[in-house]
């Protein structure tokens, strides 16, 4: 299942494919009881999709054979033991995608020519991932971070292992990651390596990085002075050889600290804009404003949710079973206002007071 909407990755969603392209978003459970129920929910959305290819008159026999068996693949990729909050999948003529979101997701099954990206948008980013690059004098370890979790990332040429001739590993366990180890021309070259290849990856995958290290090898990558040399340094070693909760347990009050940090930064943004009138809150002002371009920083509470229906020239609260109801209001603006090149902020819940959930700064 894919996990990483990167740049390219959404750019390659979200252009135009042969009808029908089939989206289909059903909300998962992490814990029992409420999990167990997935894998039927699931096998019922796919039915449900099939019944609407079969009684949609413009899809042609083949194709909707094509993306039925598409559908198919896509359900044996399904993995609900490690089920988070959310789960996509897309289906069209020759292709499927399957996407755990960590965040949930309305029940809906939409047929078009392109593919419904706007749930993984907000998910991805409430879930403001991030990377953690583990070093030690003979091995570089990539982590990919989320909300409660970092999971070891292969890509971009990670783990770098070093491999010369004179480095004795039997001496390196021994030892540990002692400072002596960073003061030879070799450790600092595999180093600066290190520091090459993760700018590299976060050229085409930009997020925060942190990196973890001995206090001698945080030292080295700062004196590269490339990607690495601004980013949070948290000084722990051992790490690269490590096990993910170790990782997690080690990083996790440096990311509190950024949480606290944004949230603050969020709070006065907004309080300024109140006394500039550039403050804008409530989700049908907040829709307008969004579609109008004039959001410059929207923040959003993490668990924030709620459904309206169209009433004309305005947006009205409504119950989750009207036929006319937008269960993902939040996630369309969201997306919207990243389309128009506004800042979006996930704060704590309770973190926006009187603005009930939702709150913007405008540009004018």
């Amino acid at each position: 299942m894919e996990h990483d909407l990167s740049p390219a990755t959404l750019a390659e969603l979200r252009r135009p494919r042969p009808y029908p392209a089939v989206s289909l978003l059903t909300p998962t459970h992490r814990r029992d009881p409420l999990n167990a129920q997935d894998a039927v929910r699931l096998r019922n959305a796919v039915a449900e999709a099939k019944k609407k290819l079969e009684d949609d008159p413009a899809v042609t026999r083949d194709r909707r054979a094509d993306v039925a068996l598409q559908l198919d693949r896509a359900l044996t990729e399904v993995d609900l033991t490690h089920s988070e909050d959310g789960l996509v999948i897309f289906a069209a003529p020759g292709e499927h995608q399957v996407w755990s979101l960590a965040r949930t997701v309305p029940e809906r099954i939409v047929l078009s020519d392109t593919f419904l990206t706007r749930n993984l948008v907000s998910a991805h980013t409430a879930e403001r991932p991030f990377w953690v690059l583990s070093v030690s004098a003979d091995r570089a370890t990539l982590w990919s971070g989320g909300v409660d979790r970092v999971v070891e990332e292969r890509t971009g040429g990670f783990p770098l292992i070093r491999e010369e001739p004179n480095f004795d590993p039997e001496r390196q366990e021994r030892v540990g990651d002692q400072p002596s180890n960073f003061r030879d021309e070799d450790t600092r070259r595999f180093l600066r390596d290190t520091d090459t290849a993760m700018a590299g990856l976060l050229r085409d995958h930009p997020r925060p990085l942190y990196v973890t290290g001995e206090p001698a090898a945080l030292t080295l990558l700062g004196e590269a002075g490339g990607a690495t040399k601004d980013a949070v340094h948290v000084p722990h070693g051992g790490l690269a050889h490590s096990t993910p909760e170790a990782v997690w347990q080690a990083v996790k009050p440096a990311l509190d600290a950024e949480t606290r940090r944004g949230a603050e930064d969020v709070a006065r943004s907004l309080e300024s804009a109140r006394g500039r009138k550039e403050f804008a809150a409530g989700v049908d002002e907040l829709w307008q404003s969004a579609r109008e371009g004039r959001v410059r920083l929207l923040a959003v509470e993490e668990n924030y949710r709620i459904t309206v229906r169209d009433a004309g020239e305005h947006l009205v609260v409504a119950e989750d079973d009207d036929p006319d109801a937008r269960a993902d209001i939040v996630d369309e603006i969201v997306e919207q206002c990243l389309e128009t090149g506004a800042e979006v902020r996930f704060v704590p819940d309770g973190a926006l007071g009187d603005a009930d959930g939702m709150a913007a700064v405008l540009r004018y």
